[in-house]
């Protein structure tokens, strides 16, 4: 297999042990899965799915966000407490994640389950001199990484922009740097707090994931890391950042992202309203159609979600259903995915063989498709 790397900045072989560890960066569950994510989740899950199918035990990682600021504020907003606000959306994302017919992940831990690894982390960064304390936050200073920007290549400019842009408030008086990253902050009187060496507060975004990632697969070093090209700065910078700095090992083999999807000429987000949530879209069209429109883009190009994507992607399904039962087109698909996973091309084969009544049933499997023949 080869896949795209973002740190190499081209394709190059993937080629972890027998057991692949995979990380990827889950929901902030203060809103529906909209088709961003699902889209997000679905190329992980092809993935994933011709890895086993090459024979490999996969070890899949999603978290979730459940300690952070935009959750705390839709919960504000609405007047719910924060958890039960999580609870009710990691509830609705799981089911439509079951609807898609995307794998069980290996393990789905949230945020606030690791305060404590959270906290003794921090600790160890603060110990070995690469974080600092100011007015009752812990921040972690970039000018001790050498390797900072390595990731996303961007001069310091571009970076400013994008943390102003995603969370990361370059104009807080307390930093050194502007670009230094919080750790460790005082929670608001509304706010979920833990006792800390440095008083009452919560974690920063960036340190979540880092800790979350090495403990539930157990390992400085994986093999897989991923999410949206959002999250490569600062949020992956970050990371790298933060786990290089406290285990002296290089933190992941072989970045993946997934480019954005975008909607009446825009990224899809919550801010500019262009969401389409992937439950509505469920009471209209099969999942399979659903999978179908999304996978006929490949994850690396930016694509425009609009309603004629369904449309052929119910003709396509249609076609493969007369073809009926077959294990035509398997190999050309396994060659496909293997090719950076070329998702398009792969549904372009299946249709050349069903347009020739060759049953392709097997092959639409490994895509995560059931014909329901």
């Amino acid at each position: 297999m080869r896949l795209y790397d973002t740190l190499e900045r081209k394709i190059v072989p993937f080629t972890p042990n027998s057991v692949v560890n995979i990380y990827t960066c889950g929901i902030t569950p203060y809103d529906a899965t909209h088709i961003g994510h699902a889209a997000t989740y679905l190329f992980y899950d092809v993935l994933q799915r011709r890895l086993i199918d090459d024979g490999y035990s996969v070890k899949w990682v999603r978290n979730i966000t459940d300690v952070d600021d935009d959750l705390l504020k839709r919960a504000r907003e609405i007047k719910l407490d924060y958890l039960d606000l999580a609870t009710r959306e990691v509830a609705r994302f799981d089911l439509d994640m079951k609807m898609m017919g995307i794998l069980p992940c290996y393990s789905e831990p949230r945020a606030s389950s690791a305060i404590e690894e959270i906290i003794n982390f921090i600790q160890s960064l603060l110990e070995a001199g690469y974080s600092y304390i100011s007015n009752s936050s812990v921040y972690f200073s970039i000018n001790s990484f050498r390797g900072f920007g390595q990731l996303s290549q961007l001069d310091r400019s571009q970076m400013l922009v994008l943390a102003a842009e995603r969370g990361g408030n370059p104009n807080d008086p307390n930093k050194k740097d502007p670009l230094d990253f919080v750790l460790w902050q005082p929670s608001a009187p509304d706010e979920p707090s833990w006792e800390s060496p440095w008083g009452l507060g919560r974690p920063g975004w960036h340190v979540e994931c880092s800790v979350l990632a090495m403990r539930e697969l157990n390992t400085s070093t994986i093999d897989l890391h991923g999410g949206g090209s959002d999250l490569i700065f600062p949020h992956h910078e970050c990371e790298i950042a933060l786990s290089e700095s406290k285990t002296g090992h290089k933190f992941v083999n072989h970045w993946m992202h997934t480019a954005m999807v975008e909607f009446n000429g825009s990224k899809m987000s919550k801010s500019l309203g262009n969401l389409v949530f992937v439950s509505e879209l469920l009471k209209d069209w099969e999942p399979e159609v659903l999978r179908l429109a999304i996978l006929s883009n490949h994850y690396r190009t930016a694509w425009e979600w609009n309603e004629g994507l369904l449309l052929q992607a119910k003709q396509r399904l249609s076609l493969w259903k007369k073809a009926g039962v077959g294990q035509a087109g398997l190999v050309e698909v396994q060659r496909y995915l293997d090719e950076d996973l070329d998702t398009p091309s792969a549904l372009k084969a299946l249709d050349k063989f069903a347009s020739q009544s060759l049953g392709v049933s097997q092959a639409c499997e490994l895509l995560g498709v059931d014909l329901k023949l």
